[in-house]
C-alpha cells in the first residue's frame, strides 16, 4: 500500500513537472487557431475544479457565459460542450461523420470495449457493420411484433412481483428496482430466450451481480482519464475492477452461448426459437466490412452491451416518470383516468394495441425524456480527424459532449422549461425523439443514434401504463408530493439522488 501511494506521489510530481514545462508551447499553439471559448483552466487539473457533482449542471452554468460550443478542459482532455440545439444541428448535420468516433474512458479499455462494440468502437466500415445487424435483426419490426408475447409476459412479472411486495408491512417498495428486474429479464429473454433472474437461477443472479458492478464502477469519476500518467497506475482500481466483474459476466454467458451451440449441434428446438443469440450464431460475414462469422468474445461483448445499455437507461427513465407523476397528483390522475377509460376495469390488462389511444401516456414518457434524458450527455463522442465548426478550430481527439439535459430546459426553445407539462407533447406537429428536431434528442441524432429506440418506444408506456393501471399508488406516510427530493445523481445514467419509494395499492372499482 505504501509503494502504491509513494508512486502515485512520484507519478503526480512528474505529471505536474512535465504540464507546467509545456504548457505555455501548447497553449500559444492553440492561439494560432482560435478553439471555443471557455473559462480559463489552471495548471494539470484544467477546469476540474470548477465542476460538481452533478456535471451537466455545471456545464450549463458555464454555456450561459461562455457561449453554447465552449472548451473546457478536463485534466489534459480537451473537449467542446454543445449545449443548444442551433449548434447541435451544425454538428449532426455537418459534421457528424469527422465527429462519429468515441472517447474511450479507461474504465472501458482493455479486453472489452473494442471487438464488437456497438457503443465504444470507433467508426469504421466493422462499426457499420454492427449498426446494420442492429437495424435489420434486432429491432426491425418484424421482430419486435413477433417479440410482443415476450415484452408482455416480462411486464406482466413484474407486476406480479410489485403486487407481492407492496403486501409487505411497509407497503412502500423501491420503484426503480423492479423496473430494473424487468428490464434486466426482458433483455434476457431477446437474448437467450430465459428468464436470468428467476429464483431458480443462480448463474443469471451472478450475472445480474456483475453486470450491476459495471454499471456502478463505468459512472464514477476516474482521476485516470483526465491525467495520462496516471493510466499506469490506475489509482482507484477503476480499470482492474470493472475488467474483473467483465471477465465473470463474460464466464456466465459463455456458458449460455456453448450451451446453445450444443443444442444447434443435435438439432434440438431451433425451429421454435429465433432470438438474438440465435441471429448472433447465425451470421455469416463477407470477410470485409465485419468477419466471416463472429467469435464467441464478440458475441459476449454484443450480449453484454445490450444488458448494460438497455437496462439501465430504461429504469432511469421510468423511475423518473414514476416520480414527476407522484410530484404532480393531477397529472397522475388525468393519465389513470385515460388508462382505466381505454384498458377497462382492474380485471383488464393493458396490451401493445392499446398504445394509439393512449396519447397522454406516450406524452408522459416523451415529457419525462425531455426532463431527464437517461444520458444528459449522450455517449461521448469524439473528433476522429480536426475540423472547422462555426468559425471554431476543433482539434482531433477531442471529446465532444451534446448536453441533452440543457437542450430540453432550454427557455428559448420551450415555454415553462421546468415544468412537468406532457400537455406540450400533444399539440400539432411537435418534436420527436427520432433525431430529427434537434431541440429534443434524448436518444442522440445522426449515425450513432440510439439503434433501440424502436423497441424502447414500445417498452416504455407498457410497463409504466401496466403499473399505473393495476394500482393507485401513493407516498410514504408522512411525505408530501410538494416535498419530494427530486435531485439528480449521476452514474452512468442520470438517476434520482434519493431512490423512489411509493406504496402500490391494487386497483379495485
Amino acid at each position: 500500500m505504501k509503494c502504491e501511494l509513494l508512486g502515485l506521489v512520484l507519478g503526480l510530481l512528474i505529471w505536474a513537472v512535465w504540464a507546467m514545462i509545456t504548457e505555455g508551447r501548447h497553449r500559444r499553439s492553440e492561439e494560432l487557431r482560435q478553439l471555443p471559448p471557455g473559462p480559463k483552466r489552471w495548471p494539470v487539473v484544467g477546469n476540474i475544479f470548477q465542476l460538481g457533482w452533478t456535471p451537466h449542471e455545471s456545464f450549463a452554468r458555464l454555456a450561459r457565459k461562455h457561449g453554447p460550443i465552449m472548451t473546457l478542459w478536463l485534466g489534459s482532455m480537451s473537449t467542446v460542450v454543445v449545449s443548444s440545439s442551433d449548434v447541435a444541428r451544425e454538428m449532426f448535420k455537418n459534421h457528424d461523420v469527422v465527429l462519429a468516433g468515441r472517447k474511450i474512458y479507461e474504465a472501458m479499455k482493455g479486453d472489452y470495449g473494442n471487438e464488437g462494440s456497438l457503443i465504444t468502437a470507433q467508426y469504421s466500415p466493422h462499426w457499420r457493420m454492427l449498426r446494420r445487424l442492429c437495424t435489420t435483426e434486432f429491432f426491425v419490426t418484424s421482430r419486435l411484433n413477433a417479440m410482443q408475447g415476450v415484452r408482455s409476459r416480462c411486464i406482466d412479472q413484474m407486476v406480479k412481483f410489485v403486487a407481492d411486495a407492496g403486501k409487505s408491512d411497509t407497503g412502500a417498495i423501491d420503484v426503480g428496482r423492479f423496473f430494473f428486474l424487468m428490464a434486466f429479464n426482458l433483455i434476457g429473454n431477446l437474448i437467450f430466450s430465459k428468464d436470468l433472474l428467476d429464483p431458480k437461477s443462480e448463474r443469471g443472479a451472478n450475472f445480474f451481480y456483475h453486470a450491476g458492478k459495471v454499471m456502478e464502477l463505468a459512472g464514477k469519476p476516474n482521476v485516470a482519464d483526465f491525467l495520462p500518467i496516471l493510466r499506469w497506475f490506475d489509482p482507484q482500481g477503476i480499470r482492474r475492477k470493472t475488467q474483473f466483474h467483465v471477465e465473470r459476466a463474460f464466464e456466465i454467458a459463455g456458458g449460455f452461448i456453448r450451451e446453445r451451440m450444443e443444442s444447434m449441434e443435435d438439432g434440438c428446438g431451433k425451429e421454435k426459437r429465433r432470438d438474438y443469440l440465435d441471429v448472433l450464431l447465425d451470421y455469416r460475414g463477407d470477410g470485409v466490412e465485419g468477419p466471416l462469422r463472429f467469435s464467441s468474445r464478440t458475441i459476449n461483448v454484443i450480449v453484454f452491451e445490450m444488458f448494460t445499455a438497455g437496462t439501465d437507461t430504461t429504469t432511469s427513465t421510468l423511475e423518473w416518470a414514476m416520480a414527476e407523476l407522484l410530484h404532480n397528483p393531477k397529472t397522475l390522475k388525468k393519465l389513470q383516468a385515460e388508462l382505466r377509460s381505454v384498458v377497462g376495469g382492474p380485471n383488464k390488462k393493458l396490451k401493445e394495441k392499446d398504445m394509439e389511444s393512449l396519447l397522454y401516456l406516450k406524452a408522459v414518457i416523451k415529457e419525462t425524456l425531455r426532463l431527464h434524458p437517461p444520458l444528459p450527455f449522450l455517449v461521448p463522442h469524439m473528433a476522429m480527424d480536426s475540423c472547422n465548426m462555426l468559425g471554431y478550430h476543433i482539434p482531433k481527439e477531442t471529446q465532444i459532449l451534446v448536453n441533452v439535459w440543457e437542450i430540453g430546459r432550454d427557455p428559448k426553445t420551450w415555454e415553462e422549461p421546468l415544468k412537468f407539462k406532457p400537455e406540450r407533447f400533444m399539440e400539432p406537429n411537435m418534436v420527436d425523439y427520432k433525431g430529427h428536431h434537434f431541440e429534443y434528442i434524448p436518444f442522440g441524432s445522426g449515425r450513432r443514434m440510439c439503434p433501440a429506440i424502436p423497441l424502447a418506444s414500445r417498452v416504455l408506456p407498457l410497463a409504466l401504463g401496466s403499473l399505473l393501471h393495476s394500482f393507485d399508488w401513493t407516498l410514504p406516510e408522512g411525505v408530501k408530493p410538494e416535498d419530494m427530493d427530486m435531485s439528480e445523481r449521476m452514474g452512468i445514467t442520470l438517476r434520482k439522488a434519493v431512490p423512489l419509494k411509493a406504496i402500490p395499492v391494487p386497483y379495485k372499482v
